[in-house]
């Protein structure tokens, strides 16, 4: 497995599903040498096998560059644990054994969320600098879709551009969810441990109180600490989603955040993006025209001392831009390079 603790503060590409040769070598062209897959596409419809697994890694190799993370399972893999619901016993055994597989193939991280309604916008065509397209969040808006549809949260976020998310049946308090992780931490956690897989917490988003009649956990510091402490391990950390800690408090408190995580270590690596306006009304944007300085940012990263990567995550769709947003992933690439070569801690 790659010493992951041996490497600086370094940019690298991710959310894509499927590696190609043309993908990869964008990558590399863009100068970096690490990337993160979100939900790889592969076969299975209950856990992973080790063979898929390390053939992931082993492309990677060929390419010259490094699987650093993958971010999530496919929602199906846990939606049982999520909820509390009879079959999590099942797959708590298949989670057992696709992170014993992906630590086994040498991925040292795997990035994972813990929202059952999933991530939700309610556009995806904000229009932003130069007429580039972003998305938009309006928490009105997204309440009125689930009292349109009434039965189910995935009716409602059908009616947008929400994905991830469970059909969940029944409201869910903040309460029963907050339990349910930490049934499932207590039992996957000393796994990670015994392989040695670095587990990354991702925020719930957008870090609302409900959604689609589900309590949603991780939309605060406070929850977020509560989790870090109570599962403290070396093995248990943040993906920290700078995006979405922006739309926690329009902006403030996210250097707060990255000084109380990053010193305990905590941080493992970031979503480098940001948006304009609190977490009921947003829009998705290009770094340095959103809530935060991201000079500040990158400063704060390198005064804690933080030794991970940053991916572009969103990013707005350029003109002529492709599905994936070449051209804003390009873009925002250069733009955090240049930030970490300039700034000074």
């Amino acid at each position: 497995m790659i010493n992951i603790d041996t490497l600086p503060m370094r940019v690298a590409l991710g959310q894509f599903q499927k590696m190609t040769t043309a993908r990869l070598k964008f990558i590399k062209q863009c100068g970096c040498d690490d990337f993160q897959l979100n939900t790889p596409i592969l076969p299975g419809q209950e856990k992973w096998e080790y063979e898929d697994l390390a053939n992931l890694v082993h492309q990677a190799k060929e390419a010259q560059i490094r699987l650093m993370a993958i971010e999530n399972v496919p929602t199906r893999f846990y939606d049982q644990i999520m909820l509390g619901a009879d079959g999590r016993e099942h797959q708590l055994d298949n989670m057992i054994y696709t992170i014993r597989n992906i630590a086994r193939a040498g991925i040292p991280i795997l990035g994972y969320a813990f929202m059952p309604a999933g991530v939700w916008r309610t556009s995806q065509a904000e229009v932003v600098r130069g007429g580039s397209l972003a998305t938009g969040f309006h928490y009105k808006t997204a309440l009125a879709a689930s009292a349109i549809t009434e039965t189910s949260s995935s009716q409602g976020r059908d009616l947008f551009g929400a994905w991830g998310g469970v059909d969940i049946g029944r409201d869910y308090s903040e309460q029963e969810i907050w339990e349910n992780y930490c049934w499932y931490l207590e039992r996957i956690l000393p796994i990670c441990e015994e392989v040695g897989l670095r587990l990354a917490l991702h925020p719930d988003d957008p870090p609302v109180a409900s959604l689609g009649g589900v309590g949603r956990v991780f939309r605060n510091f406070d929850n977020f600490s509560r989790a870090m402490e109570t599962f403290n391990s070396p093995m248990h950390g943040l993906d920290f989603c700078h995006g979405c800690w922006s739309e926690m408090k329009g902006g403030n408190g996210v250097t707060d955040a990255i000084r109380h995580f990053g010193e305990r270590n905590k941080i493992f690596y970031v979503h480098f993006r940001d948006v304009q306006g609190p977490v009921d009304d947003f829009t998705e944007c290009y770094l340095g025209d959103g809530n935060c300085d991201p000079v500040e940012t990158i400063r704060t990263l390198k005064q804690v001392g933080f030794q991970g990567f940053l991916i572009p995550d969103h990013v707005p769709r350029m003109i002529g831009d492709t599905e994936w947003c070449h051209r804003g992933r390009a873009w925002t690439v250069g733009y955090i390079k240049a930030l970490i070569s300039a700034v000074k801690p």
